[in-house]
């Protein structure tokens, strides 16, 4: 039986519309760098963190100029009022892993996030083995008063992947880390990488399905991008790594579109990392391009989000 689909003016069921519908209005992100560290990175887990990470931390934005957190929020609401004429918003806490630090200092961290009226949800992103049931009690403390989410960077679901990759941890840790997220009415968005070495279409399209089973809330695309500082950047250079052409990535993305449950958000369809110092693929710099090219092949698919969920 396929979920009923949500109204929408795409083929796909946006984050921002799903916001829209519950505020009234649109909801702008925040994007928030508090300082976090990841036990990938610091030697706690291994060393050298994900191939494909650079220094940055998949920070999309400039970093915060040493402000506060409550600084920060206040830059950004100042900057996407004038801008944008933006009236809510969601602090958004995106480089690292930011539940990697204790209780008590995420409790105050988190506090300095919601330092506005207008500000109606929070994102956390992090990583499938920072969490425990006392970090998630926190984070579910605020559930009743705002949009609440926890962004867990899976990338895939295959171990042999997050191996290769060094990500640290494997399938079977994100699926508890899960569990307990959603046993306390926390929204789960769960990043995916489409593109990874190694891996086929059927892989990605495997990961997306068992996602979709799961009923994950939301999902991030990204396309494996290539940056100065990683190992995954010394590969590329010495030819050891293909990255997905343009028609590959579109034709791949409407396919997990195809595959997941109608009203699972999609946080977004063309992650690509800050422009300035990525290598490649170039053709990804085209974001709203891309985002056409997706539009057009599905609606030449005559096709739509969940159009094969009933079929899994």
């Amino acid at each position: 039986m396929k979920y009923p689909r949500p109204v929408t003016n795409k083929r796909y069921y946006q984050f921002s519309e799903y916001l829209k519908n519950k505020f009234g209005k649109k909801v702008y992100k925040i994007t928030l760098d508090a300082g976090f560290s990841c036990p990938n990175r610091d030697g706690k887990i291994s060393s050298g963190g994900c191939i494909f990470c650079d220094d940055g931390g998949s920070f999309s934005r400039a970093h915060s100029k040493l402000l506060s957190v409550q600084e920060q929020v206040q830059e950004g609401i100042h900057n996407l009022s004038t801008r944008f004429k933006a009236q809510k918003f969601m602090s958004y806490f995106q480089a690292y892993s930011n539940t990697y630090k204790p209780v008590d200092e995420l409790k105050n961290i988190y506090d300095a996030s919601l330092c506005h009226p207008d500000i109606v949800g929070i994102s956390i992103g992090t990583r499938p083995d920072c969490v425990d049931e006392t970090k998630l009690d926190l984070i579910a403390s605020y559930t009743n008063n705002y949009e609440t989410w926890v962004e867990y960077g899976l990338q895939s679901m295959h171990d042999k992947t997050l191996r290769f990759i060094n990500r640290g941890h494997d399938f079977e840790t994100f699926v508890k880390a899960y569990n307990l997220t959603k046993q306390r009415g926390i929204n789960v968005g769960v990043h995916v990488i489409l593109g990874l070495p190694g891996e086929t279409k059927e892989d990605m399209l495997t990961t997306i399905k068992t996602l979709a089973e799961m009923g994950v809330d939301g999902v991030k695309f990204h396309c494996l991008c290539i940056f100065p500082n990683t190992k995954l950047y010394d590969m590329y250079e010495a030819g050891e790594i293909k990255l997905l052409e343009e028609d590959e990535y579109v034709d791949i993305a409407c396919d997990c579109i195809e595959l997941l449950p109608s009203d699972t958000t999609i946080h977004r369809l063309g992650g690509n990392g800050l422009q300035a110092i990525k290598v490649a693929p170039k053709w990804l710099n085209k974001k709203f391009e891309i985002l056409n090219k997706i539009d057009f092949e599905l609606e030449k698919r005559n096709s739509y989000q969940g159009f094969y969920f009933n079929y899994l």
